[in-house]
């Protein structure tokens, strides 16, 4: 794991802390998911610390925002 990376993930990490509030497009949010769980399996098998890192909470968060995306469906009907 390089420098350069762990301030990459830091500032990509920060930017999600910051627009936490506003919740994207659920079709969005999926794309999102399902690419960085991808991307997760593909780190994993190359052996990217940083990107698995990375891409393992962009998942995570793709996960909480389809949860939030679909109980605001729910709650505006």
């Amino acid at each position: 794991m390089s420098i350069l990376g762990i301030i990459g993930m830091v500032l990509i990490v920060s930017a999600w802390v910051i627009s936490i509030d506003s919740v994207p497009s659920l079709r969005l949010s999926i794309l999102y998911g399902l690419g960085s769980l991808f991307l997760t399996i593909h780190s994993y098998i190359i052996g990217d610390a940083v990107f698995l890192i990375l891409n393992a909470l962009s998942f995570s968060i793709s996960v909480f925002n389809i949860y939030r995306g679909l109980r605001k469906k729910q709650v505006s009907r």
